[in-house]
């Protein structure tokens, strides 16, 4: 029978971790700190959060499935398109990058902290791996450019698995008497590795495509099956050799979601949401396993070994890795600052520690509070530094204003020219090849497509845009691409014109359910056909900067409040949309873009024409 305390400590994990994550959210702050923060204030400056009393025996098993769960779900991110253009670069990453990663991480914990050989190699090995656990929430965060983003995407995912398998085979050699044989011990387990562990992630990923394809499972169960041949796959490749699991259901991810043969959107959705959890989970679970007592016995030579891997290893590595590519400085030194550690790093030394430990092994007792350690200082050093580092190098997105509009008809057009003047990135979309060959010549990036398609997107350079419009006359298409848009981008970005058949002024909830559609642009009753009668009839775009002698009330004034606004760029180059859920409040300084009359000019306040 469970106790009262035991059901107390399994809800506040819970609790804890998707409050840090929305503390993060709120606040524009990378949640892997508020994770790391929140554990460690419920684990050892508490006392209240006890991981391995809670969990016993079960806490490093549920650990291990939990990392492969979140690794499937990483593969799923991954676009094989995406090689053609870094591939030779991940590839370099993941092996040479990789290597020198190791041997100079080991030199450094032998020279620097004065470990045994044996250990200072299996701390290397474990240190390789960086992670999608604290890799992807920081991309979010920051955003970086497509390039670098989609390199750091395929660095943290795949080699995840690569460092298990080495720090695993170098356990396994320690552990054998085989030390001095290791290489070839290495060569074989990844040969062996590379071989079970790719062949059944392919296999479950085509079972699972082939279940789905012949219906025979039904929606209801689709998440859970794929759910269950994931842990499956892990589990059966785990058995043939060991660590392999990591890479069958990375492998497993990746097929699944670059075939084109059955939709797996809901899969995708479920397992988004569950790394969500998971993720929180375990940060606050390992990071309350923390005591006072590790960390009493690092010195300043700790602090110095740490540096040497943010300051030294790292960058050594990335440019022995990049040399001959095609990417800028500025790419690779961005590239060079990301490479916090992370959850597999965590268990992997947690594990290996306990069982070294068992075995009396010398200096054990240091392997999982130093690696702990680096994991706390990289996630604090890249985590507060890696947004005003890509800011500095130019590579951030972190408040993308651009828009993705689906629909190139005249005067869709006609707003991204405006926009596109005023230095706001923007793109269209349409299925018409005539309309896209017209906006092109009027220098409008446009691309031919559905936008509804689900590799269509992987074609389009989304760099800089974080908002999403649909325009066109269809209301069904719209809400469906803004559903579809809706988890690409957050919901309050994704917007669409109100309903046909609703008159200016009624509320489009009659036509439709709010969460079934985007944010309704520009007001209701602003539908289509009202916009196109208004700009066929001579209705044309303007901009006016609002002073204090000709405000928002005068701007109306001028126009016999016959003007329809429909954006508001501010002092501060931000682009604010009018929606009918929001109304924003023009301020002098600011520039008013609007739909008016077309004998009508705008005016600023020194009374010059602008367009």
């Amino acid at each position: 029978m469970y106790s009262e305390q035991t059901l107390i400590e399994l809800a506040s994990i819970i609790v804890l971790g998707i409050f840090a994550q929305w503390l993060a959210w709120r606040i524009k702050f990378p949640s892997i700190l508020f994770l790391l923060i929140f554990g460690f204030i419920a684990g050892p400056v508490s006392g209240f959060l006890h991981p391995d009393r809670l969990m016993g025996n079960l806490l490093f098993p549920v650990v291990s499935i939990s990392v492969a769960v979140i690794l499937f779900e990483g593969g799923m991110t991954l676009r094989i398109g995406e090689l053609r253009d870094i591939g030779k670069v991940v590839l370099s990453l993941i092996t040479l990058g990789a290597l020198v990663t190791w041997v100079f991480t080991a030199a450094s914990a032998y020279y620097l902290l004065k470990l045994n050989l044996q250990l200072s190699v299996l701390i290397g090995a474990i240190l390789v791996v960086t992670g999608p656990t604290v890799v992807g929430p920081l991309l979010r965060f920051i955003r970086p450019e497509k390039k670098v983003g989609s390199i750091l995407n395929w660095e943290g995912i795949v080699i995840d698995p690569i460092g298990a398998l080495l720090a695993v085979l170098v356990f396994e050699a320690i552990s054998a008497g085989q030390f001095r044989e290791m290489g070839s011990f290495v060569i074989l387990g990844i040969v062996k590795t590379i071989f079970f562990g790719g062949l059944i992630g392919y296999l479950m990923a085509r079972f699972l495509v082939l279940f789905l394809k012949r219906f025979w499972i039904p929606d209801f169960l689709q998440e859970t099956v794929a759910l269950v041949l994931v842990i499956t796959a892990f589990l059966v490749s785990n058995y043939f050799q060991a660590e392999s699991g990591l890479l069958a259901v990375t492998i497993m991810g990746l097929a699944l979601d670059n075939q084109k043969q059955v939709s797996i959107k809901h899969i995708v959705q479920f397992k988004e949401n569950l790394r969500v959890l998971i993720i929180s989970s375990l940060f606050i679970l390992l990071a309350a396993r923390l005591q006072f007592s590790d960390f009493t016995r690092f010195t300043v030579s700790s602090v110095i070994f740490i540096a040497v891997l943010i300051f030294g290893v790292r960058p050594l590595s990335i440019w022995v890795a990049t040399l001959g590519s095609d990417l800028k400085w500025r790419e690779k030194l961005f590239i060079s600052w990301v490479a916090p550690r992370g959850i597999v790093a965590a268990a992997i030394a947690s594990i290996f520690g306990l069982e070294l430990s068992a075995i009396a092994f010398p200096q054990a007792e240091y392997l999982s509070p130093l690696v702990f350690l680096v994991i706390v200082s990289t996630v604090a050093v890249y985590g507060l530094t890696a947004a005003p580092v890509a800011r500095w190098l130019k590579l951030a997105q972190s408040n993308p204003q651009g828009i993705f509009i689906m629909g190139a008809h005249s005067w869709a057009c006609e707003i991204a020219k405006v926009l596109l003047d005023k230095n706001f990135k923007v793109a269209l979309i349409d299925t018409n090849r005539v309309k896209i060959s017209k906006a092109r010549l009027e220098g409008i990036p446009a691309y031919h497509g559905n936008v509804l398609a689900e590799h269509t997107l992987d074609e389009i350079d989304l760099d800089g845009i974080g908002r999403f419009f649909a325009l066109t006359s269809n209301d069904e298409a719209n809400s469906l691409a803004a559903l579809n848009f809706s988890e690409l981008f957050e919901s309050q970005e994704v917007y669409q014109l109100a309903p046909s058949g609703l008159k200016k002024g009624e509320e489009s909830d009659k036509s439709s359910p709010k969460y079934l559609r985007g944010r309704t642009l520009f007001g209701d009753g602003l539908n289509y056909n009202y916009l196109n009668n208004r700009f066929m009839t001579g209705w044309t775009i303007k901009s006016t900067k609002l002073s204090e002698e000709f405000d928002y009330s005068t701007f109306q004034t001028h126009y016999n409040d016959s003007a329809i606004p429909l954006f508001l760029v501010t002092e501060n180059e931000q682009l604010l949309v009018f929606t009918a859920d929001e109304k924003q409040e023009p301020k002098a300084g600011q520039t008013i873009i609007a739909l008016v009359k077309a004998e009508k000019e705008t005016i600023s306040a020194s009374g010059k024409k602008e367009d």
